[in-house]
């Protein structure tokens, strides 16, 4: 079982992605027979290319459990199970687009309680923005930052004035 879906993607990706395997993995990519009297370099590289399917296949394969591996193990295509794995977690479109727009509401309704410093608050929040972001929704830091400066109590506020007038608030802000 992949305990965090949506982490498991970003990691997926970045690795597959360094080992050049994501494009396979993307689309389903047809490579082009050799031409007639292709030479060793051509052949080598032919070669090269009809491995990479199967060895993204393979990395796929190995870092599920074995009951996810049992339900993707027929799939004949990264992409095939790439899809079905998204398919499994996240649903179907309409699923994630209420998925979605409950992650949005959340962020909406978000406030920093009485005995909460603004670290604690703007880190809540952002594990709701990562969330929304992993599900594919834009949600720039801008919007982000304007959330946190609405939201917060008079109490707070008097803090922030100093920061948002130092350069880069909006970057640092939120790291």
């Amino acid at each position: 079982m992949v305990k965090n879906y949506q982490v498991w993607v970003v990691k997926m990706k970045a690795y597959l992605r360094g080992l050049g395997l994501w494009q396979w993995v993307e689309t389903e990519r047809q490579i082009q027979p050799l031409g007639n009297n292709p030479t060793l370099n051509q052949i080598k590289a032919h070669e090269e290319e009809e491995a990479k399917a199967p060895r993204a296949l393979s990395y796929i394969h190995v870092v599920v459990s074995e009951p996810i591996f049992i339900r993707i193990m027929a799939c004949k295509t990264p992409k095939e199970a790439w899809d079905k794995l998204k398919e499994m977690y996240l649903g179907s479109d309409r699923i994630r687009q209420m998925q979605i727009l409950n992650m949005k509401r959340q962020f909406e309704v978000l406030r920093i309680k009485d005995n909460e410093s603004i670290k604690e608050y703007v880190d809540r929040l952002m594990e709701v923005v990562n969330k929304i972001r992993l599900l594919g929704e834009d949600l720039t830091n801008q919007r982000v930052v304007e959330k946190v400066l609405v939201s917060l109590p008079e109490r707070l506020k008097s803090k922030l004035s100093s920061l948002e007038n130092s350069k880069g608030f909006n970057q640092n802000f939120l790291s």
